[in-house]
């Protein structure tokens, strides 16, 4: 009696397994220590990274001006607006504040980590607020949109730690957006 034909699989690996394999590799190579290797791993240099974290402080300053003025302007929002402010202020914290970074990029009139006082950045000066609040809500979904994008994009030229906060940071900065044109309606 002839032997039955050989099944289609060949022998070795499985597709599944190959592909499972090329994925964790591509994984531990993302997840390699790159803020211990002075050139960031994808040429981003310390000096890059610092630059970079206190351009984000400033532009976190600069956003929580905004909430000040919108608050200064519009009292009645306060319920919604104070919550959000609040949260821009833990990110020039996490940003270090401008303090950090003794770097020539960094403010010269950065606020002090976690005083939460109204210090827009002398670099930003913060617009006019619109009489009507739903039209100040809208603009400050706006630029919390735009800083949330800017931020999506900077990520991707960071190492590690700094692409991890810069994430976090800007899908925090797209749900005030959401919420904010949400209390504009």
């Amino acid at each position: 009696m002839p032997y039955p034909p050989p099944s289609r699989a060949l022998p070795g690996p499985r597709r599944r397994t190959l592909l499972a394999s090329a994925a964790g590799a591509a994984l531990l190579a993302g997840c390699s220590p790159a803020s211990d290797d002075p050139d960031g791993g994808t040429g981003g240099s310390p000096s890059l990274a610092e630059r970079a974290r206190a351009r984000a402080a400033r532009d976190s300053e600069g956003l929580v001006g905004r909430y000040d003025a919108v608050l200064a302007a519009h009292p009645a929002l306060e319920g919604l607006v104070a919550p959000l402010r609040a949260e821009a202020a833990r990110h020039v914290e996490a940003f270090g504040g401008g303090a950090s970074g003794a770097s020539a990029s960094a403010s010269p009139s950065a606020s002090p980590s976690g005083s939460g006082s109204p210090s827009p950045s002398a670099s930003a000066p913060v617009p006019a607020v619109p009489s009507d609040e739903r039209d100040a809500l809208a603009e400050l979904a706006a630029a919390e949109r735009t800083l949330a994008d800017q931020r999506a994009k900077t990520l991707l030229e960071m190492p590690g730690e700094l692409a991890r906060l810069l994430a976090s940071v800007a899908a925090a900065g797209a749900a005030h957006a959401f919420l904010l044109t949400e209390g504009a309606k």
